[in-house]
């Protein structure tokens, strides 16, 4: 039932997007576009917007420039002291068109926005334009001034963004079985940082070109550029951090005390085990990073272990090369957490935090799953079930079993 479901939520969200497109465009082509010059001029930013989109995988808007254009030409009410005459229609037409347009260049290079992403900026903006075009319309707001009609703007956009949220989050939902709330609650904590932007130059240029005309949008898109500027820095030296992490990690593998590629398919199979459990973004970072560096405490021992294989240790032997990972990762100055983590992997789960219990359970699956024959991941979970006595936590090896089932990600997959 649940894998039947995710793709029916998805080609409904697909499926109502593009029909709202559809009729939109259609209904525009019949009317013909209404005071072109603003038209065209929003067109155009949402374009240029697409065109600096950002593909960094940890970004929840791509393209903020083009968000924000995209909804203050659903809020424009005025050009220039004049009403606008607009409706909802004409404006998704727009957006859809300078979407379009600005993903052609993105899409040659196979990097285009996403289904998901395009289904999302049709649906929300055509929500915040019934919002606010047909009452604008009709002089329902023609009383509104000053700080009344600001605060009006910014609730609907505040309002656009809370849709958007819980709308990614079924997306994400129905694409990867993760559950919801936790997908939610990360796409809200996201809200405050380009979300927060995107509303305010949504607002600033409704405003603006109501009273200056369209010479606004280039004088107030410009702050928002600079801070997607900033963020791609910022974006840049986070891939780096976790770049050197990854090649600390390698180390072990280097020099001999692992086998090649141990530490890359603990990590991948850590989060998919902690997206499971509802661990949230920043804790699955630490995730990573300790699952890469689970076992930097070898380089520390004179004798290696054969084939890197900690799980089948005594207990007092786990804690001590576990203790010197530690210290080892507090050297090199990843984050205090980080270190936490890889110095109580080997402690009795009750007393550890979740991501070291979750650690500590798919190190062992991945080492009893090393070389075994077709039966050796179902022998290596009841071996790891029989386990949750004291050494592994029952809820990771459950949720450890449930994305093997859903997935099919064994160690040789993920890698």
């Amino acid at each position: 039932m649940k894998a039947r479901r995710g793709p029916a939520l998805l080609t409904l969200v697909h499926a109502g997007a593009a029909v709202v497109a559809v009729v939109c465009l259609a209904a525009t082509l019949r009317t013909g576009l209404v005071e072109r010059p603003a038209a065209i001029a929003f067109g155009l930013l949402i374009t240029l917007g697409e065109l600096a989109r950002w593909t960094g995988a940890t970004v929840r808007e791509p393209a903020p420039l083009g968000a924000a254009g995209a909804l203050s030409y659903a809020l424009l009410g005025e050009h220039a002291g004049h009403h606008t005459r607009h409706g909802v229609a004409q404006v998704v037409s727009v957006v859809v068109v300078g979407a379009l347009l600005g993903a052609v260049p993105h899409i040659a290079r196979g990097r285009g926005p996403t289904s998901d992403q395009l289904a999302r900026r049709v649906l929300t903006v055509g929500f915040t334009a019934v919002c606010f075009q047909p009452l604008w319309n009709q002089g329902v707001f023609a009383r509104w001034s000053g700080p009344g009609y600001v605060l009006l703007l910014v609730g609907l956009l505040v309002l656009n963004a809370l849709c958007d949220a819980v709308l990614a989050a079924a997306l994400a939902r129905s694409r990867t079985g993760w559950p919801f709330a936790p997908l939610l609650r990360d796409e809200l904590r996201a809200m405050p940082g380009i979300g927060s932007a995107v509303v305010a130059t949504g607002v600033v240029m409704a405003l603006a070109v109501g009273v200056a005309g369209l010479w606004a949008l280039p004088v107030f898109c410009l702050p928002l550029l600079l801070t997607q500027l900033s963020l791609r820095r910022r974006a840049a030296v986070r891939t780096t951090y976790r770049q050197t992490i990854a090649s600390l990690a390698r180390a072990t593998e280097i020099a001999g005390y692992t086998p090649a590629g141990h530490a890359r398919r603990v990590a991948v199979l850590s989060l998919a085990v902690g997206r499971d459990l509802g661990l949230s973004e920043p804790e699955l970072t630490v995730l990573e990073h300790a699952a890469l560096m689970h076992d930097i405490g070898q380089l520390s021992l004179l004798d290696p272990v054969p084939a890197g294989a900690t799980a089948g240790l005594p207990a007092a032997e786990q804690r001590r090369i576990a203790l010197l990972g530690g210290a080892v990762v507090r050297h090199t100055g990843v984050a205090a957490a980080v270190a936490v983590v890889v110095e109580r992997q080997a402690d009795p789960y009750r007393e550890q935090p979740p991501a070291a219990r979750i650690v500590r359970a798919v190190n062992a699956y991945e080492e009893k799953t090393r070389g075994a024959g077709p039966g050796g991941p179902l022998k290596a979970l009841e071996e790891l079930r029989l386990g949750t006595a004291g050494a592994y936590a029952p809820d990771v090896v459950e949720a450890l079993a449930r994305v093997l089932a859903r997935d099919c990600l064994t160690p040789s997959a993920a890698g």
